[in-house]
């Protein structure tokens, strides 16, 4: 392909450069994406259970695009409860209050929910954080001159500051696709939200999110379990989430010869876009090659992303993936600690909790039995006790493998 052998020095174009030439590979492996397909409604067999059709793309391609998954009113509360924590985000990123004079949120949360990068740049790629799992860095076009200094690149902690975002945690269809894949006693991973604002969004180099099971002797492509995005609008080629299908199942791949296979580019000849409409929910693999390109377009992409393990990947398991996104704050808490039962319940909890928020909102919705809870759920209904006991604190928890 031509494109390969053109990788010019990118990092020195602007962002309509850039733009323009990324276009002949957006319309080339956004016609593969098309063609390859492993999409449609969430669909359930005559026993209720996911159906086996979506399980065997799931299983060969490692990603399934769900549409229309959540509904148009979902979608909006989502976007304004979004817009509304950006806008309490310090500024700058090391102050104390927000753009109107405010106290910024989380100033009381044991970790800050905001991750700054400056605009169009790629803050992991050829770094140590997250592990060294980035080990190339991808093209920074340089921003346009109007660009802030910095740009809010990950939302976190998303379930104590955004109850909107907690009820989406509980949702039957979701949850019932993560028992089909993991079984019923699944854990949950961690959450955050990417946010890539039109001509300013960064990019996120090209990783495996594993960390901790390769060289297990009873490794399977599912062992690292599996992340959701939940798309609050439409995404294009430009600003999309990149999977190379079928990856997850190859085990650990070398992402530095692969990429200086394709002459040093970054745009790799297998990868295609995970193209969705606002309410689409992709589903991939922890193991698929995965990334992003700085966001040079003119459209917006905000993706809710949340992720479960199989138990059995998890428990009394030592985890390998150092959680830390910022060199100078990032914590290192987690990073190594054995994940006991105790641990995973106190994890597990916030699943329980966001089901019985959804519930309080939507009565006539079907809700989902969460296994581990059934004998419990009275000790998990939302409301101000469950905010301090088990949302205030709980990324503290989060388990990364």
């Amino acid at each position: 392909m031509e494109h390969q052998g053109e990788e010019m020095a990118l990092t020195e174009l602007s962002a309509g450069q850039h733009a323009a030439a990324m276009a002949d590979y957006l319309v080339e492996r956004s016609d593969a994406a098309a063609a390859l397909g492993s999409r449609g409604p969430v669909r359930y067999d005559a026993d209720g259970n996911l159906h086996p059709g979506i399980l065997a793309e799931f299983e060969t391609n490692g990603f399934y695009i769900f549409e229309g998954v959540i509904d148009l009113d979902e979608v909006t509360e989502l976007r304004n409860a979004v817009e509304d924590t950006i806008e309490r985000a310090p500024s700058p990123p090391d102050s104390n209050t927000d753009a109107q004079g405010r106290p910024a949120l989380g100033l009381d949360y044991p970790i800050s929910p905001y991750i700054f990068i400056k605009p169009l740049s790629d803050p992991w790629g050829g770094t140590k954080l997250l592990s060294g799992r980035h080990p190339v860095k991808m093209t920074e076009p340089t921003p346009d001159d109007n660009a802030p200094d910095h740009v809010v690149h990950l939302l976190l902690q998303m379930c104590t500051s955004m109850p909107a975002a907690l009820r989406l945690y509980g949702h039957p269809d979701l949850l019932s696709i993560a028992e089909a894949i993991n079984g019923p006693d699944f854990v949950p991973y961690n959450d955050s939200i990417f946010v890539k604002k039109p001509g300013m969004g960064g990019s996120v180099a090209w990783h495996q999110d594993g960390a901790t099971h390769w060289d297990n002797p009873r490794w399977h492509p599912g062992i690292h379990g599996f992340n959701f995005q939940v798309q609050l609008y439409s995404t294009t080629p430009a600003n999309a989430l990149w999977i190379v299908p079928g990856s997850h199942a190859e085990g650990r791949i070398d992402i530095r010869a692969l990429v200086a296979a394709n002459e040093g580019g970054e745009r790799l000849p297998d990868a295609i876009p995970l193209v969705t409409g606002a309410g689409d929910v992709t589903i991939v693999s922890r193991q698929m090659l995965h990334g992003s390109f700085a966001n040079t377009s003119p459209d917006p992409r905000v993706s809710i992303t949340f992720g479960f393990y199989p138990h059995s990947s998890v428990l009394g398991v030592s985890g390998g993936l150092n959680t830390a996104l910022d060199e100078k704050k990032g914590s290192k808490k987690g990073s190594k600690k054995v994940y006991d039962a105790e641990h995973i319940r106190r994890r597990s909890a916030v699943v329980q909790v966001a089901l019985d928020a959804r519930h309080q909102a939507r009565p006539d919705e079907r809700r989902y039995l969460y296994a581990p809870f059934a004998e419990v759920e009275d000790e998990y209904r939302y409301g101000p006790e469950t905010i301090a006991s088990v949302l205030s604190d709980y990324t503290l928890y989060d388990i990364a493998i």
